[in-house]
């Protein structure tokens, strides 16, 4: 017959043999879920792992894993000889009788600067049906299916610690693969010393900054611009000047006639899928551009975030495989289509300039080794190559049925577009303009949210960025629906051809 102390620990602590979680991992979780509800008490002395283990079923060899990990978290403490005693880490000293204890107020006392450009979506909105202004969806292939680079690597004994070493100096793995994957894929001819491997665009940018622009720097963007670049740029302390765009991008010309020779520090360009319009920069404009770098001395920084989801063959060269005399520097994503864990941002350029960058690293983007290798071996084993296959021709499916729903809705008699030849996102341009807030307002009560950075309107141009790459058929077509619906109510209003 089990002892009172014994039978205290057997209510506490129910294995489940049928639960995917390890046994002793299930003692450690129930332990600490007991005495955070104070079933049992700090200082108490534990029972003998024999007959504590023999009640609650499991190995005496399980009951000391568990132990050793309550020990190591701090919940319980072993005195050699004596035994095993329950403690508490999270355990708080008793106030003093005139202690205060103030709670943290709704308002701040001091002023602080406002985005209006990064406001988030509303979190009532959450689980409604939304339009971004181009984001993927990861549901098209499995987290199991990729989640097996990860479960190999922790399942291997032989060698792992050489694998993953926590200084970095096996990442070079990665760096090996990535620049085979994007000399094969992109026709690129770029060695591992060529190129430097962040987490996050964000990285990438502050890095280029740190190294290229000096307070009042003047850096030529396209017009209405990438946010996240224009904003980094500006903190930097450079001068933001915009070049118009149209259907074959930035108007090349313009710098031209606009700027002289040592007036331009760089150009930030999107020419593959221009963020927001998505038009692409022509051919002959890219030797132009090319060949103007070199007479008016300034660098080229060229951004091909979604060169990976290319829906068309007949794409124009990127402008680093030109001869750019060494004034170009190449940003690029890896995986935009795998879940976030896996996929990479990179940058290409100069040998020398290449290495001064990495010394940034260590501080804004410490190596990985596992996530490193898992990502690898993705391309060394060439499961990369059927994901992208599978990416392009479920979101082309998408592309195209978005670009149908428009036209069967009737919306091209609002809009002016053209479908994407990448990326994930449409760009509508009003025909004749009207409130986008009140199609908004409109939008929200049909329960279909467009958020502020999907739109686009001025004196000059009212627009929408709308993404249709998160969105499944049934989805797309009711938000499409939907947005049909608000833009009749909207154009009952300013007398357009819909309202009939």
């Amino acid at each position: 017959m089990s002892s009172p102390a014994i039978s205290l620990y057997t209510k506490c602590i129910q294995i489940d043999r049928r639960k995917s979680t390890p046994l002793y991992l299930q003692v450690v979780y129930q332990f600490i879920q007991a005495i955070q509800r104070q079933l049992l008490e700090e200082g108490d002395q534990l029972p003998g792992s024999r007959p504590l283990s023999r009640a609650l079923g499991i190995h005496r060899k399980t009951l000391i894993a568990a132990l050793e990990e309550l020990e190591t978290q701090g919940w319980v403490q072993s005195v050699p000889a004596v035994g095993t005693y329950i403690k508490n880490p999270e355990h708080l000293p008793k106030k003093g009788k005139n202690s205060l204890q103030a709670a943290l107020p709704d308002t701040s006392g001091f002023n602080y600067r406002k985005s209006f450009l990064l406001d988030a979506t509303p979190s009532s909105f959450a689980d409604k049906l939304k339009f971004t202004d181009g984001t993927p969806d990861y549901r098209i292939l499995k987290p199991t299916e990729l989640g097996r680079f990860y479960s190999s690597l922790l399942k291997r004994k032989n060698n792992l610690q050489n694998r993953l070493d926590p200084a970095g100096r096996n990442t070079g793995f990665f760096y090996e693969q990535l620049s085979f994957y994007l000399n094969t894929t992109r026709g690129f001819h770029c060695s591992k010393n060529h190129l430097l491997i962040t987490e996050s665009r964000q990285v990438l940018l502050y890095i280029l900054t740190q190294l290229l622009i000096q307070k009042g720097d003047l850096v030529l963007v396209e017009e209405y611009g990438y946010p996240l670049a224009n904003m980094i740029f500006q903190q930097a302390g450079a001068q933001l000047h915009t070049i118009p765009i149209d259907q074959e991008g930035i108007q090349v010309d313009h710098i031209a006639q606009q700027y002289r020779a040592g007036q331009i520090r760089l150009l930030f360009i999107q020419p593959q899928h221009q963020y927001p319009t998505t038009s692409c920069l022509s051919a002959q404009r890219r030797h132009k551009l090319i060949k103007l770098a070199t007479e008016l001395d300034f660098i080229i920084v060229e951004d091909e975030e979604f060169s990976e989801l290319t829906y068309e063959k007949s794409t124009p060269l990127s402008l680093i495989k030109h001869a750019h005399q060494g004034k170009l520097i190449h940003l690029g994503s890896f995986g935009k289509f795998l879940l976030p864990g896996f996929q990479a941002n990179f940058m290409l350029g100069p040998k020398d300039f290449i290495t001064e960058a990495h010394k940034y690293l260590p501080i804004f983007n410490p190596p990985d080794p596992l996530k490193d290798r898992a990502r690898g071996e993705m391309i060394d084993e060439g499961d990369i190559h059927r994901y992208r296959r599978k990416a392009i021709q479920a979101y082309t499916a998408r592309r195209n049925l978005f670009s149908a729903l428009l036209l069967q809705q009737e919306l091209s008699e609002i809009f002016q577009y053209t479908p994407p030849k990448g990326g994930w996102a449409f760009w509508l341009k009003v025909k004749q303009p009207f409130s986008l807030s009140k199609l908004v307002e409109n939008c929200r009560t049909k329960g279909l949210l467009i958020p502020r950075v999907c739109l686009y309107q001025n004196r000059t141009i009212t627009a929408l960025r709308l993404g249709f790459g998160h969105l499944n058929e049934r989805e797309m077509k009711e938000s499409i629906h939907l947005l049909h619906q608000a833009l009749r109510t909207s154009a009952q209003k300013i007398n357009d051809p819909l309202s009939k």
